[in-house]
Formats: C-alpha cells, structure tokens, sequence
C-alpha cells in the first residue's frame, strides 16, 4: 500500500510572518482533522523560509522540503544552494525539474539527471516532475516525452526506495485547467509502466507518483480515487490553509480504514 504524499510547493510567495501564519493555520487544521498517520504531508516554502519553517514544523507530523537545487557541491555559482546546504536545515524533499525550472530556466534532461543524483547521494529524497505542453498533448507527443524525461534521468542507479515522481501537465499549471482524472491516470499507468522498464514492476509498484496541476479541493478526491496516482503536488492552492487541509482530507479519505 503506498502511502498518499500531499506536498505544497509555495514557489515565490510568503514572507516571513506570512509563512508563520500559514504554518500555524496549517498545523492547527491538522488538528482538527485528526490526520497524523494516514497521509504524508510535506511543504516546500522559499529558500529563506528554510529555517524558520524547521522551527515551525517541529514536533509536528509535517515535512519540509526545497523547491530546487544546484547539481555541484559548492563552487563559484552566484545565487544557487547546494544539497549540502539543504540538508544543513533539516529538509528532506527537493523538487527537481519543476515545468518552471525547464520552461523558465531552461533546465534539460541531462542536467537533471546530475541534480537527481546529487539530491540522493546527501540521502534526500528527491521529488522528480515530468509532464508535457499543450502543444506536445496535441501533437500525440505525451507518451514519448514523458518516457524520455524518464529513462534519461531516471536509472537503475537512484534508489527507488527514495524516488517520488510527480506528473504536471505543463497546460494544468496556474490556467485554472486540470487534466481529467481519467487523462491523469493514464499518463500515471504510463510513468509506471517506463518504471518498471527502468527498475522491474514489483519495484516500480512501490514508487509514489503525485499529481501536479492546478489541484483544489474541488478536484482533489476525483484525482486522489485513481489507482496510480497517489498524492498531490500543489500550487496555489497550498497557499489557503483550508483549500490545503481539504486537500489533505481527501487524500485521507482514500486510505482504507
């Protein structure tokens, strides 16, 4: 049985008193909600934030994490983290090739692999996006894609038992639009499928793979029902402590009683 992850990816938003806020809204609604076992939560704030969130979060059942990393270990990179430093604060997530990261900054598969790789070897586990643009869906292109963002940085090398996959739509981020639980499941069949390619399908049954796209609590227990996908990484919605505790709350509801 894998167990549901809803992770929150903040990207560039809150300020210190902002963050506190969130946080104590967050840990309070937990609470609440009685959920502490049946659901692994995780939050990925601003570099900045790394800190004080641990101060936060301690003695709570909810996780931190990095929105990104350097693949290097140290060296003259203006501006960037290493894993190291990650690890120095007490995270144990780092997303790697969110859709902004490869859209935006212009991040490819190779380089990736070497950040993939980096974030495993400090014994962090890494939280690897893949997923197509709108044109690529319409050009039939999905499967291929997905398949190559996989087996070039995905291998037999990086320990299953740490990876966590996240499949985003590139055309479901911040549009307001989400994949149909049916279109999510069939590309999660698929990243299972190019798993087990990689490792061997009893192994590649174990691997997490989340769902990333404009996921809200309207949507959330439609998409949290499907059989390979299993959890969530959300965006704006993670920003609203109740639209991210109702999140939680459908992921909830799916782990058999």
């Amino acid at each position: 049985m894998r167990k549901p992850l809803i992770a929150g990816n903040w990207k560039m938003h809150k300020t210190l008193a902002e963050a506190r806020e969130l946080v104590g809204a967050i840990v309070g609604g937990l609470g609440k909600l009685g959920i502490t076992t049946d659901v692994e939560l995780l939050i990925c704030p601003p570099y900045t934030l790394l800190f004080p969130i641990a101060k936060a979060l301690a003695d709570t059942p909810v996780m931190f994490g990095a929105q990104n990393v350097h693949e290097q270990p140290q060296g003259a990179y203006t501006g960037e983290i290493s894993v190291a430093m990650l690890a120095d604060t007490g995270c144990t997530h780092v997303i790697v090739g969110h859709s902004e990261r490869r859209h935006v900054f212009g991040e490819k598969n190779d380089r990736l692999a070497k950040k993939v790789r980096a974030v495993v070897e400090a014994d962090l586990t890494p939280i690897y996006c893949v997923g197509e643009t709108l044109e690529q869906r319409d050009a039939g292109q999905t499967r291929h894609l997905i398949e190559s963002q996989i087996s070039e940085v995905i291998g037999p090398d990086v320990p299953p038992e740490r990876l966590i996959l996240a499949y985003e739509p590139v055309w479901a981020i911040g549009t307001g639009k989400t994949a149909t639980p049916q279109q999510a499941q069939e590309v999660h069949e698929w990243i299972r499928a190019s798993l087990a390619g990689t490792y061997d399908r009893s192994t590649a049954d174990a691997v997490r793979i989340l769902y990333g796209g404009s996921v809200k609590p309207g949507n959330a227990a439609d998409l949290l029902r499907c059989p390979d996908i299993d959890g969530a990484l959300v965006g704006g919605a993670c920003l609203v402590a109740s639209d991210f505790l109702a999140i939680i709350s459908a992921a909830a509801a799916t782990v058999p009683a």
